[in-house]
């Protein structure tokens, strides 16, 4: 078992590299380990490509080549079992001639769920599921959110001071965390496959929402804008960054036409969905879009509007907390956490999974617990 958790942990790890770059494919890792029990060694790797093909397990197979023969093949999610673009994962695995197969969890796609594992067992190819499943579930979150609810997994992330606020006024700006949680929020970016935020922190804070790390700027993920009447100013940051970063802006049919052709006209891509009963973007209809398009793990950095309001509609999957060691003072401010966001951190659906110091700021990520 010791063996089978190291190996697992190495597909995992592989996997996660590709996070934010593989939609509307999962991020799979996948690992060949040949030889005898105490004497095994790695004989190929692989990771889903960018785009989503190929996935991993072909990729690791062809690293391996003939070693792959009579070996152990570590993954970290049901090998598919259909026909896409690419032939079934399931086909190559028995092709060439895995011995073994350990797969961290079963795919809830409807189009595999179970068959993936059914036909290597078929085949002759034992098959033990579930080894660090809770690690495989986080991994592949987008995946699972995207093909059982019709829309990405959505990570919501907030900063706030010591004493809870977001800023000292609807207007004012504060500088809330340091420079190692500012680089954790950009990693959190190059992971994702969009950031999304309103249009109140569009115009407030004119955003450029890139990864600004070395070498990850080619990683910057779509910018999603929701903005309910195109407010988006031709001479913000983002409009005229879109040629370079992808950029899309969510709005409703309502929205005036002209606005609507003057940022596509600079490179803009504007989507119209339906409104809600306060005339702003439905934010269900939002990330269903966002989901028929494939995008897998969205990262909300709008600012305690947009937050709050995700909590009221039961969008929010994920929240990561970043409380800054600095106050905003008795004048106070905008809270950070709304009534809705506060209800559903304080509810039994989600829990704490984890708290980090990052350097003199503290991070606490809540999940929302399995059904």
């Amino acid at each position: 078992m010791i063996p089978d958790v190291r190996f697992m942990r190495l597909a995992l790890a592989l996997g996660r590299r590709n996070l934010g770059r593989t939609w509307p494919n999962p991020s799979v890792g996948a690992v060949v380990v040949a030889g005898e029990p105490g004497a095994e060694r790695i004989v190929g790797q692989g990771v889903t490509a960018p785009g989503g093909r190929p996935h991993g397990e072909p990729l690791a197979l062809a690293d391996a080549g003939e070693a792959a023969r009579g070996a152990t093949l570590y993954v970290t999610l049901e090998p598919c079992s259909h026909h896409g673009r690419t032939p079934p994962c399931t086909d190559a695995i028995v092709t060439a001639g895995i011995a073994r197969v350990v797969s961290a969890m079963e795919d809830p796609d409807a189009r595999v769920s179970g068959r993936g594992h059914a036909l290597l067992r078929d085949a002759g190819i034992p098959v033990e599921t579930g080894l660090l499943r809770s690690q495989a579930r986080r991994d592949h979150a987008g995946h699972v959110t995207r093909v059982t609810l019709g829309r990405p997994h959505l990570h919501l992330k907030l900063a706030r001071t010591q004493d809870g606020f977001a800023a000292a006024s609807d207007t004012e700006r504060l500088r809330i965390t340091g420079a190692i949680a500012d680089g954790a929020v950009h990693l959190w970016r190059a992971h994702a496959d969009a950031i999304l935020v309103g249009i109140g922190t569009a115009r407030a804070d004119d955003p450029s929402l890139t990864v600004r790390l070395p070498g990850l700027a080619p990683r910057s993920p779509l910018r999603v804008v929701l903005d309910s009447q195109l407010r988006l100013s031709s001479s913000s940051v983002l409009v005229r960054s879109a040629h370079d970063v992808p950029t899309l802006v969510v709005t409703t049919r309502g929205a005036p036409a002209h606005a609507k052709r003057m940022l596509e006209s600079l490179g803009v891509e504007v989507v119209r969905v339906p409104a809600d009963e306060r005339g702003r973007v439905d934010l269900h209809a939002a990330l269903a879009m966002l989901g028929e398009r494939g995008l897998t793990r969205l990262c909300s950095e709008g600012g305690p509007h947009l937050a709050d309001a995700l909590a009221e509609a039961d969008l929010v999957d994920t929240c990561t907390l970043i409380t800054g060691p600095g106050t905003c003072g008795p004048q106070g401010g905008l809270p950070a956490v709304g009534p809705h966001l506060g209800a559903m951190l304080d509810g039994e659906r989600f829990r704490i999974a984890e708290s980090l110091d990052l350097g003199a700021d503290r991070a606490t990520t809540y999940e929302r617990n399995e059904a």
